[in-house]
């Protein structure tokens, strides 16, 4: 027997309104821990008020929404079946010869239409506010300030002392020595008093210095001079270099593909961003295994009863899967797996479990 529309909308309605209950709860308890340990980490700090605090928190909460979104879909569709099967509706429903898996169709169709508007709509929206939040947090927690920028002209980069500041450019750069192609390197005393460029070409990171090849230094009023060595003193590292770059969760699903292209271009990995990237590309897939998983634990309250124990289990399922997925993404991360069997294997293990578990419960 089919599925009539009818039926379809009503299912799809009740669990439209379970997820946003639940994606409603969780939001306001985000926000509120978030708040709190903002308060924590700004205690002591005169010139950070709670109205920055508050505006941290709001910039911040759509990433955080989207990291528990799995979650809320799980528990969202947990309640949504199991309000389902203590009213009997389930019971009836396949009772009239209707399928589970005609049953998971609505809910599975509108936890994919979640992410597909979580990647397209929202999570340009969570970049930039998360841009903001972090733009804040430099200036108010961690009192630090950009380093590096890139863009398909090269390298950009900034180091400071007491002296004044250097801005240096590259064309292009090798990540593993971190050394410098085709330089030009702007000398400031202060703030902004120009007071030299060094023209050169290759520039080596060495610890506490740049060792400059084939330099051409000039100064104003002064003609060029020519030096085959030359040493700039710096306080960077490759880590600290590493760590200026903007990270993946600043960067919309749509802006990602330029930027690991421009950043492969200028000599860096784009590993870190393309792992990010198709984790949000499998955000629709795995949203739609929470759906199965909810499911294994609401066709088994219908006939079993023990509702407290089935959403118990659904609800630690939700958090061995999210601790797995962590797991999963810092190997990723580390290079120990493949990126995309990094990104991948969370939402494709979690739709395999589900099925089977289904298909045993169904057509057992």
């Amino acid at each position: 027997m089919g599925l009539s529309a009818t039926l379809s909308v009503y299912l799809a309605r009740h669990t439209a309104f379970w997820l946003v209950t639940v994606f409603g709860g969780v939001t306001g308890v985000a926000l509120l821990f978030d708040t709190v340990e903002l308060l924590r980490r700004a205690a002591g700090k005169a010139d950070i008020g709670i109205v920055v605090i508050l505006q941290m928190s709001l910039f911040k909460l759509p990433h955080l929404v989207q990291q528990m979104l799995p979650f809320c879909v799980l528990l969202g569709a947990t309640l949504a079946f199991w309000r389902l099967a203590r009213a009997n509706e389930l019971v009836v429903t396949r009772a009239a010869g209707i399928s589970a898996w005609q049953i998971l169709a609505p809910a599975t169709g509108i936890a994919i239409l979640v992410g597909l508007i979580q990647i397209s709509l929202f999570n340009p929206l969570a970049s930039v506010m998360l841009s903001k939040y972090e733009q804040l947090e430099s200036r108010y927690l961690k009192r630090t300030v950009s380093l590096l920028s890139v863009s398909s002209a090269g390298l950009w980069l900034r180091q400071s002392d007491a002296g004044g500041q250097s801005v240096i450019h590259a064309t292009r750069v090798a990540q593993s020595d971190m050394s410098l192609q085709g330089v030009i390197i702007f000398l400031f005393e202060g703030k902004d008093r120009f007071i030299g460029r060094i023209d050169a070409d290759e520039a080596h990171l060495r610890k506490g210095y740049w060792d400059i090849r084939n330099a051409w230094i000039s100064t104003p009023s002064k003609p060029a001079r020519f030096v085959s060595n030359h040493r700039l003193d710096t306080d960077l590292t490759l880590n600290k270099i590493l760590d200026s770059f903007a990270s993946p969760q600043t960067m919309s699903f749509w802006q990602l593909p330029g930027f690991i292209e421009t950043l492969e271009k200028a000599g860096f990995s784009g590993h870190r961003h393309k792992l990010y990237w198709h984790s949000l590309l499998a955000s629709p897939l795995l949203l739609a295994a929470m759906i199965l998983i909810a499911a294994i634990f609401s066709l088994r309250t219908s006939r079993r009863g023990g509702a407290a124990i089935s959403i118990a289990g659904a609800v630690f399922s939700g958090f061995f899967l999210y601790f797995m997925s962590d797991l999963v993404y810092a190997l990723g991360l580390s290079a120990s797996i493949p990126t995309l069997l990094a990104a991948w294997t969370p939402a494709g293990v979690s739709t395999l479990l589900g099925l089977t578990a289904l298909f045993h419960i169904e057509d057992g």
